[in-house]
């Protein structure tokens, strides 16, 4: 198999993978808290405390993905030209 048409079948293949994914989960963790919704920190005992809520997902530790946002842009713009 000649290298280049070995490229795009693997880039396909990542492409339609990636696709799949925001279909099947739009959402993924936050990358700021990783999914706590929260900061953890530490008071001066060394303790584990639960810290302020984050800004970046307002707490809710999810995040839209990049495919699924831009797939909800293209749809909306695709429903308000064909009113």
């Amino acid at each position: 198999m000649p290298l280049p048409l070995l490229a795009s079948a693997c880039l396909i293949a990542v492409t339609l993978g990636y696709a799949a994914l925001c279909a099947g989960s739009p959402f993924g963790n936050c990358r700021k808290c990783r999914g706590m919704g929260h900061k953890l920190k530490t008071d001066r005992k060394g303790r584990i405390k639960r810290g302020k809520d984050c800004r970046r997902c307002d707490g809710h530790g999810k995040r839209i993905r990049i495919g699924r946002h831009l797939y909800n842009l293209w749809l909306h713009t695709y429903r308000d030209g064909t009113r």
